[in-house]
């Protein structure tokens, strides 16, 4: 794989961005970093600066998918063979990024997966619930045995970059769940690796009975959306950034 943009989609991560970027650069040494500054409102971009990373601040906040469309653009625009997504509080480890983008070398997008055996990551409830059925219906749609479908932890290479930079989802839980049937859509081959999710670094997971129960519906929905919708999907991301990139 020769050039590699790791995109970090950051809102209000000040305590943590400074952290990640620094971790990611002491595991991977060759790659290029991206901070997309999703219209926070504390030094997210300036503590992600300084660690040495570069830095697209957007003017509100898009959201996750929103943050990662505006990666992929920066990605097509200045020719990378893949981005990855690392999230901003710690949870990714960055030496994995190694096993996702050994995986491009047959795949088009490679998805490390929490549930496979591999570090201690769990969930209950509604949520566990959710995930199976999201699992079972997804590994339908893309045709292949699929364990995690909402995990953030993805590379993505070239056949799917121009995919993503045009089509990524914004909407909530569209960036995992409508991203994959976009994909498969697109003729994209993808894949699954085994991962070790962390705990956060600072700030409080958004974890509760009630937030379980909304997110089993609210991923009901977004699946039923991503099935029903009819996508004119497109790779141009000639679109302009929202804003210059600063180093």
């Amino acid at each position: 794989m020769d050039r590699v943009l790791i995109v970090v989609p950051a809102w209000n991560e000040e305590e943590a961005v400074g952290d990640t970027v620094r971790e990611i650069f002491a595991a991977l040494p060759d790659v290029d970093v991206l901070v997309v500054d999703d219209g926070s409102t504390d030094r997210t971009a300036r503590v992600a600066r300084a660690a040495g990373a570069m830095v697209l601040e957007l003017p509100i906040n898009l959201g996750v998918g929103g943050a990662m469309r505006a990666g992929f653009r920066y990605a097509v625009r200045h020719d990378y063979d893949a981005a990855v997504q690392v999230d901003a509080d710690g949870q990714h480890n960055p030496v994995e990024v190694k096993d996702l983008l050994a995986e491009l070398g047959h795949a088009d997008l490679v998805i490390g997966v929490r549930f496979s055996g591999k570090g201690a990551y769990h969930v209950a409830g509604p949520r566990k619930w959710a995930m199976k059925v999201l699992a079972v219906v997804l590994s339908r749609v893309t045709k292949t045995k699929l364990t995690d479908t909402t995990s953030g932890f993805k590379a993505t290479g070239r056949k799917t970059l121009p995919l993503f930079a045009e089509n990524y989802p914004t909407e909530y839980l569209g960036d995992t769940i409508e991203a994959l049937v976009i994909a498969a859509r697109g003729g994209c081959k993808i894949v699954q690796v085994p991962v070790n999710m962390r705990v956060r670094r600072a700030g409080t997971p958004s974890h509760s009975p009630l937030k379980s129960s909304i997110y089993l519906f609210r991923a009901g929905f977004a699946l039923v959306l991503a099935l029903i919708r009819r996508w004119d999907i497109k790779s141009n991301a000639d679109t302009p950034l929202p804003t210059e990139v600063k180093a």
